[in-house]
């Protein structure tokens, strides 16, 4: 490369130095904080990779190429996008305030062009990955909008090493022929605590040439290599390899004069070595060692254009100093430790920022400022201005075909849906992408593989089929196919799905990505699935199946806290279904809400911003039920969609109301005949989505308080039907939490059932009976909370039961 550009590449990196330490230094020292409470920010880990995103950003990458930086890194980032005109001086003075820069890279909560939030660790790194795979998946089928192929390139912290979904995202790369995917590791060997362990460069280039990537490493800069060719520099190229890195981080803290006493103590021969030590200063010596690799812009530079010649899939393991540059350097508590002010005074005389200028983008540069624009303006990564797409919403039809069968699970008739599906011809269908961790047929998305197939970028048959051995299912992978097989990790599949939800902003082109699991199975990947609603990816997420309906499976199959988690989590609508109408109904709004990206304004009936969109969860059940036999008109419809409806209206004398959400369906209508002789008026209420719900009485309640006196959602509207004395009875197989709060909407009484506690095998009977949330139990909570005549029906409880009472 050019000297005049790397002189250039330098004088941006001094820049990105100093903003960024300034960003942080502003935000902790100089702005107001009423509160007194550390603001925090990470001076030391940003300095070290100032460098390496100045080689990338500035060189390097290209408008096509994504990039997840290292969370401790977005000073950086931050300070990169307002050299570009993406950031601004308000938002940089207010990092970590209120709508200011924010603390990690984030898609929807930062203005400057952010591809990947990061900030849980490890999980930016392998969304990149998947990425790469989606980019993989919509070129195989032509869907490229024009675009040549980008690099996924993650920044991470050698700790963030230690994540293991980090390994089982390497996995699945390896089995889907992973291209395009460019990781650069800040190699510093400091983590939050600690020095890391000897040796683990190794082990990380092990690790990466096992799974087919090549390997880059970056341990020698220019002023090092040209010490090691004069007279005495293999001997100190032997030391550095051997120095713990304990001693060397140590000695970079100390500065150039440790360094002499320890290197003429150790290798020093009143030779050649001696004098290669006397040629420098200490201030040179100082320099030298802690000239990296990933510290040195002639080697960054040179090692990304030589892999921007091929599409393998490359790790570049970048030694670096944490807070290279920093009077924090090398010491092991800088993680998140601040500069003083009178080391901030220095660092701002070093590089020449007069008081008041501290922002100015070109302030004590060394080269001129229209030169500089002009080299700004010129960056090829910048070239197309943002980088954000969209793409046009694929038509969904107004209902999904259902055979009609008697009797059917919810898990059963997705299967049939989605089957349906799969034999239509149009833009819908097309657009469907499914995914599972290794429960493909489980989740009965059997019948949709069978007809589009799954998916390899090159063609492998089905050895089953062809070696003539029976088997309901056509595994055979192609291009063409429409389901992305995954091995066992629930992390892997959110991930996936997070990557394929974002597919429309970052390569133009839609999918609508579906994946299955088990229910249980959520908990093992919340923080992907949180990651990817928290960077609004779109996708439907079908858990089946679910609770302790699965009874002969036990407690450790058996979810009790997934209904909280779908109420809970930001971006995702949670239904729960019983009747496989109603499935239908819910899966074809999924299909368009997950293509939604209106302004979040209220909806008036409902105070629900659905014309936002977002992702979906439904919680499924393999318990088959009697089909009602009913018509589905449009009221039912919205009404299944906004969350319940009345499956048996209250009457005007009604004593008390039998509320329940999904597969214990015929335990509440049980439960109801049970009581109907003395309570004639009773009414049931069937929830398909608490979440639903409760977010619309929640949006409500606050609208009101804020003076829209008219606000009134969709249960306020269903329980004014009921007479204010009456009372409820919540049931669901889930934890009672999920229903209790419907007491409060009116102020009814209420008596929340459901699971509070592990499973064991046994009939489902048998565990509806244990947990209290069979029929007779229904109707004794009935009979509790509003006492009437004693029902003729009710059995006495079991000393069993009696005894899991208590």
């Amino acid at each position: 490369m050019p000297s005049e550009k790397i002189a250039i590449l330098s004088e941006i990196e001094r820049k990105l130095l100093w903003l960024s330490t300034w960003t942080i230094h502003n935000a902790n020292h100089l702005r107001g904080n009423a509160e007194g409470i550390k603001v925090g920010g990470h001076q030391a880990s940003s300095a070290s990779l100032a460098s390496v995103m100045t080689a990338l950003y500035f060189d390097a990458l290209r408008p096509e190429d994504r990039v997840a930086v290292k969370p401790h890194a977005a000073p950086v980032f931050h300070a990169i996008q307002y050299l570009l005109g993406n950031q601004t001086e308000e938002k940089l003075r207010n990092f970590r305030g209120f709508h200011g820069a924010q603390s990690y890279p984030s898609r929807t909560k930062d203005i400057d062009d952010v591809d990947f939030s990061t900030g849980s660790v490890g999980l930016g790194v392998a969304q990149t990955l998947f990425a790469a795979l989606t980019q993989d998946y919509l070129r195989a089928k032509g869907r490229a909008s024009g675009q040549p192929e980008g690099r996924m390139v993650a920044l991470l912290g050698d700790a963030e090493m230690d994540e293991g979904n980090i390994i089982e995202a390497l996995m699945e790369g390896w089995k889907h022929g992973l291209r395009n995917c460019w990781w650069v590791v800040d190699y510093n060997r400091q983590s939050l605590d600690a020095v890391v362990r000897e040796g683990l460069w190794q082990r990380f280039e092990d690790l990466f040439r096992g799974f087919g990537w090549d390997v880059v490493i970056l341990k020698y800069g220019a002023l090092q290599r040209a010490a090691f060719a004069e007279p005495g520099g293999e001997r100190l190229r032997d030391w550095i390899d051997a120095c713990p890195n304990q001693l060397y981080s140590a000695l970079t803290f100390q500065g150039g004069a440790a360094w002499r006493a320890r290197l003429m103590d150790e290798i020093g021969d009143q030779g050649e070595v001696a004098a290669l030590l006397d040629r420098r200063s200490d201030a040179e010596l100082g320099a030298l060692m802690g000239n990296l690799g990933g510290h040195d812009l002639p080697s960054l530079t040179e090692a990304f254009a030589a892999a921007r010649g091929h599409d393998r899939p490359t790790c570049f393991i970048a030694y670096t100093i944490k807070g290279h540059g920093l009077p924090l350097a090398g010491h092991k508590d800088n993680h998140a430790g601040l500069m003083t002010a009178a080391q901030v005074e220095t660092l701002r005389a070093e590089m020449n920022v007069r008081a008041g200028r501290e922002w100015a983008p070109f302030e004590g540069l060394g080269v001129p400022e229209a030169e500089l624009r002009a080299f700004l303006d010129a960056v090829p990564f910048a070239g197309r201005g943002r980088r954000r797409f969209a793409a046009p919403r694929v038509a969904v039809p107004e209902t999904l075909d259902l055979p009609a069968q008697p009797v059917m699970s919810t898990q059963q008739g997705f299967g049939l849906l989605m089957n349906e599906l799969g034999k239509r011809d149009d833009a819908l269908a097309a657009a469907v992408v499914t995914t599972s961790p290794d429960v493909t047929v489980s989740t009965n998305l059997g019948g949709w593989v069978n007809r589009r197939g799954l998916f390899a970028r090159e063609e492998m048959a089905d050895l089953f089929r062809q070696e003539r051995i029976p088997s309901t299912f056509n595994w055979r992978f192609a291009p063409e196919g429409q389901h992305m097989e995954l091995g066992i990790a629930e992390m892997n599949l959110f991930l996936m799905l997070s990557a394929m939800g974002l597919s429309h902003s970052l390569f133009g082109e839609r999918l609508l990505p579906v994946g299955t699991l088990y229910d249980p199975f959520i908990q093992r990947g919340l923080d992907a699935l949180n990651y990817a609603c928290y960077q609004d990816a779109r996708f439907i997420l079908v858990a089946t199946p679910s609770g302790i309906t699965l009874a002969p499976e036990g407690g450790a199959h058996q979810s009790i806290s997934t209904p909280l988690i779908g109420m809970a989590q930001d971006g995702l609508a949670a239904f729960e279904p019983a009747f496989c109408d109603e499935l239908a109904v819910i899966l074809r709004f999924a299909f368009d809400y997950v293509q939604r990206d209106g302004e979040a304004e209220r909806d008036p009936a409902t105070w629900l911003r659905d014309a936002s969109g977002g992702s979906v969860y439904l919680r499924l059940s393999t318990r088959p039920l009697d089909q009602p036999r009913r018509a589905m008109t449009g009221a039912l419809r919205d009404q299944i969609i906004n969350g319940g409806y009345w499956l048996r209206a209250p009457g005007p004398k009604a004593r008390v109301i039998l509320a329940y959400q999904g597969v214990v369906a015929p335990e509440a209508i049980e439960a109801a005949g049970l009581l109907a002789e003395e309570r004639t008026d009773l009414g049931v209420l069937a929830v398909t989505s608490a979440d639903r719900l409760h977010a619309g009485w929640s949006a409500a309640q606050r609208a009101r308080e804020l003076g829209h006196t008219g606000a009134r959602c969709h249960v306020e509207t269903l329980l004014a039907e009921a007479p204010r004395d009456c009372a409820i009875v919540t049931v669901a197989d889930g934890h009672p939490a999920g229903l209790a709060w419907l007491g409060s909407v009116h102020g009814h009484r209420t008596r929340a059932l459901g699971v509070e506690h592990f499973g064991q095998t046994g009939t489902i009977a048998d565990l509806y009976r244990h947990h209290g949330i069979d029929a007779q139990s229904i109707a004794r909570a009935a009979q509790a909370i509003s006492p009437g005549a004693p029902l003729r029906r009710l059995r006495r409880a079991t000393e069993e039961e009696r005894a899991a009472a208590s």
